[in-house]
């Protein structure tokens, strides 16, 4: 059987690739494994369930359900409500398993179904090839009263809002914010949350109709953020993905905030009040040399990953850290929260905010961002890339001519048969030169 769960859960065309009947399958196996490894020993089994705003949510959220419930576990409908949110009450509630069926920043065609573990930690690679494997397999299904109870949960958004304010020791009363929810999942806690903590916000894209979500809108599009607080005269804006898990941010002047610039502003002033574990950050390879710069001169360690924040989630659970992230504005601040929480990372700058008396823009320029480019070549073989002399000779001799004001990066993709060339350097014609000239040595090398 293929690999069916990627790097985040499972995801793809909903009603194409991702159907019911296999939402359905997958949500026994997860159910049958959970209860094979003895997690559900001398109780009855507890799931909760959320959604974002795709109207393709509505039947693979019936679909999950019915699996849950046709295997024996009681189910809790939390129904429209970010992923951060879903894993917060899997911990809150004592849930043996969690189910988030979204697509985060993907188009509103796609779906996904991602499971958490007790506590609201995502499942490990182990864990998931046990879940594949039981797929299509016969089982004892559960008869009579064995099955499981499905309940609506009434009040999942005004638990979550009251956690986030709770992480909170400085109201943000004074700061006019703009928030793009992207018609997504946190349409409705995001606003709730910032207004709670006491900021002044214009809420923007809060009306999901299921076909909206991330439409020309949120952390994929910020023109309409950048136009919103230029208008309004605000202080800052942050714009959410459709399942809030990451966020991005604008300053009062309408220059985007990128997540290696918030995380910067976090471990700063998470140092300066001793909650920065360690005294170190977790990021990854793709963050900008600018950030890992920004934090030598704090006196603040960065450790890198590979791409994706199931490697920067592994790094901070191994290792203690509280705070780690991407680029792209998935932060995780693990003393608050077990997944990247768009709505709690843009609660903490703007506390850095309120507690400094400094702007967005004042906060973020300790990162100076060196210019980054980044070109796919594809149609190569790119099982070689590590191998080739010919091409490790090139990047050595780019390498060297940089020096400490630039960086180069290649990676092969993880999904399609390309190599990613990532090049920083002082300015952007040469960081673009050198990305063009290794570009070629990759396509003439490893040419398939």
């Amino acid at each position: 059987m293929p690999r069916i769960f990627g790097t985040d859960g499972v995801r793809g065309l909903a009603n194409g690739q991702l159907t019911a009947e296999l939402a359905l399958d997958l949500s026994v196996a997860a159910a049958r494994v959970l209860a094979d490894r003895g997690e559900f020993e001398g109780h009855r089994p507890l799931a909760v369930v959320g959604r974002d705003t795709r109207i393709s949510g509505q039947f693979l959220e019936h679909a999950v359900v019915a699996g849950l419930a046709s295997a024996g576990v009681d189910v809790l409908r939390l129904r429209v409500l970010p992923t951060p949110a879903v894993a917060y009450m899997t911990h809150a509630l004592g849930a043996d398993l969690g189910v988030v069926i979204s697509a985060s920043h993907n188009p509103m065609p796609d779906n996904g179904i991602k499971f958490l573990a007790g506590g609201g930690l995502k499942l490990d690679d182990a864990v998931e090839k046990l879940i594949e494997q039981h797929l299509d397999e016969e089982w004892d299904r559960p008869l009579g009263g064995a099955v499981g109870r499905v309940t609506p949960y009434a009040t999942p958004v005004e638990e979550y809002v009251e956690h986030l304010v709770s992480t909170l020791d400085k109201p943000l009363s004074g700061i006019k914010v703009v928030l793009d929810c992207a018609h997504g999942a946190a349409y409705e806690a995001g606003p709730a949350a910032l207004r709670a903590a006491g900021a002044d916000v214009i809420a923007l894209n809060v009306e999901p109709d299921g076909l909206n979500i991330n439409d020309g809108c949120g952390s994929t599009h910020l023109g309409p953020l950048q136009a919103a607080v230029l208008e309004h005269g605000a202080d800052v804006g942050f714009a959410l993905d459709g399942d809030a898990d990451r966020c991005l941010a604008v300053d009062h002047e309408g220059n985007d905030v990128d997540g290696d610039q918030l995380m910067a502003i976090l471990a700063i002033g998470m140092s300066e009040t001793g909650h920065l574990a360690k005294n170190t950050v977790v990021a990854t390879v793709m963050s900008n040399l600018g950030f890992v710069q920004a934090m030598k001169a704090a006196g603040i360690g960065v450790r890198q990953t590979k791409v994706g924040d199931r490697y920067v989630l592994e790094a901070m659970k191994v290792s203690g850290y509280s705070l780690g992230g991407e680029q792209s504005g998935h932060v995780i601040m693990s003393e608050y929260a077990t997944t990247g929480d768009g709505i709690l990372t843009a609660l903490h700058v703007l506390q850095r905010m309120a507690a400094t008396g400094e702007s967005l823009q004042s906060l973020a320029s300790v990162v100076h961002r060196l210019p980054q480019v980044l070109v796919n070549v594809p149609g190569v073989d790119k099982s070689r890339a590590d191998e080739d002399a010919v091409l490790a000779a090139a990047v050595a001799e780019e390498e060297a001519a940089l020096g400490d004001s630039g960086r180069i990066l290649l990676r092969p993709s993880g999904t399609e048969s390309l190599v990613r060339v990532m090049v920083e350097a002082a300015t952007q014609d040469e960081a673009t030169a050198v990305a063009e000239r290794l570009a070629a040595v990759v396509k003439q090398q490893l040419a398939l």
